[in-house]
Formats: structure tokens, C-alpha cells, sequence
């Protein structure tokens, strides 16, 4: 099985990764699914690697058709309304990162934005259930395989992390340009 036999998702909590993960799959050489609808900005300078479609998922899955062999970025929450119908596989990259991290990410991003950032004990909360619950649904799917990244981790050592996904993906990716992409300046909220 290679790239085109199925659709790479991306997805992971809000300010997890997901966006430097398209941008490593891209520059490997899985075209992401994307419509530059949402343009970059200070939080995502290299851009968000967002489909509109996506957000009509639990009810209008057609656009899933152009998805094979590319990557598409989908917010943890509407993974469960993929189709599971045997028509489609998919290689799911999980990203994770330090809840202290996604919550400082996130709160950045809201001020720069003019907007309140939401009560952070109930957003943790409600991040947990919802990430414990996604990985409960896909582990027992045949059709789908799952690879968790780690935000750090990734920073820290982006060789490693792409020839796991490298592997993940069954091969061909172009490694260099994947480590190229990963530039540290840009992981702003670390926690120590």
C-alpha cells in the first residue's frame, strides 16, 4: 500500500501541532487538501493547511473522494463522522502536546485576536474527555491506523519524527525536507 491508497488525516487538539504537521507532510511529498480559505497570521505564519469542507463532515462527507492520497487536516472532534463504510483507509497522525502548552497557545492567539480566552480548568477538561474518547473510537476500526506525535518531541528531534511518520506512511517521503520545514523559533509556549 502506498500514500495513494489512502487519506492521511492530520488531526489533534487546537494548537497541537497539526499546522507544522501538514507543512512536514507537504514538503515530504503528500499534497494536503487544503483551500488557503484561512490565511496565515502571527499564530500560524506558514498557514493553517485548512479545507472548509471539512467543517460539513457529519453531513456532507462527498468531498472525501478527492481526499485519497493527500493529507487533510481534521479537528479531533468530527474524526468519528468519517465514513467507515470499507470504501476508504486512513493513516491518522495524532499529534499531542503539553496541555499547559495548547492552553498558553491558545490564549496567545485569542489575545492577538481581541477575543477572551474561555474558563482554562473547563477547556483542559473538556480537551481530555474529548482526546480519551477519540482514541477510543479509533482503536478498534480496521480501517484505520493511528501514529501519535509529540509536539516536543518533534521540535526536539525532527529527523526522528519523520522517518517514524516516514515509515508510518510506508515510505518515500522526503525526509530533508520535512526536517527543513521545523523551525524551533516558532514553538513559542513551552513549558519547562
Amino acid at each position: 500500500m502506498n500514500a495513494m491508497d489512502f487519506v492521511t488525516v492530520v488531526t489533534g487538539l487546537p494548537r497541537s501541532g497539526t499546522s507544522l504537521m501538514m507543512q512536514m507532510l507537504s514538503a515530504g511529498g503528500i499534497r494536503p487538501l487544503t483551500d488557503q480559505v484561512r490565511a496565515p497570521d502571527e499564530s500560524n505564519p506558514r498557514g493553517y493547511f485548512e479545507f472548509e469542507p471539512v467543517k460539513r463532515l457529519p453531513a456532507d462527507p462527498c468531498w472525501l473522494a478527492q481526499a485519497r492520497g493527500h493529507a487533510v487536516k481534521i479537528i479531533h472532534v468530527l474524526v468519528p463522522h468519517l465514513p467507515v463504510d470499507g470504501t476508504l483507509r486512513y493513516r491518522v497522525i495524532l499529534m499531542r502536546r503539553d496541555m499547559q502548552e495548547i492552553l498558553a497557545s491558545q490564549r496567545a492567539m485569542l489575545e492577538r485576536q481581541g477575543k477572551k480566552s474561555e474558563d482554562e480548568t473547563l477547556l483542559a477538561r473538556a480537551y481530555r474527555a474529548q482526546l480519551s474518547s477519540l482514541e477510543e473510537w479509533l482503536r478498534p476500526r480496521e480501517q484505520f491506523s493511528t501514529l501519535s506525535i509529540d509536539y516536543r518531541d518533534l521540535i526536539e528531534n525532527p529527523r526522528a519524527a519523520a522517518i517514524e511518520i516516514d515509515n508510518f506512511l510506508d515510505g518515500g517521503l522526503d525526509i530533508e525536507a520535512m526536517v527543513h520545514v521545523v523551525d524551533p523559533a516558532l514553538y513559542r509556549q513551552r513549558v519547562q
